[in-house]
């Protein structure tokens, strides 16, 4: 992956953490399951981990 494709994957990735974030806080609110959305999230904290990652090393 180039610089830029990391870059575009992190902005995204940024995005939709916020979204699903505010989708379990509305869960969270009225008694729904959360699980699913923790999952998510944590799947997707250590993408973006990986991602930065890569990032720094093609900065290297």
């Amino acid at each position: 992956m180039t610089k830029k494709e990391i870059q575009d994957q992190i902005t995204f990735l940024k995005s939709d953490y916020i979204r699903i974030q505010g989708d379990l806080d509305k869960l969270e609110a009225n008694g729904g399951n959360v699980e699913r959305a923790e999952k998510q999230l944590e799947r997707m904290e250590n993408e973006l981990k990986d991602l930065r990652k890569q990032l720094a090393e093609a900065e290297a």
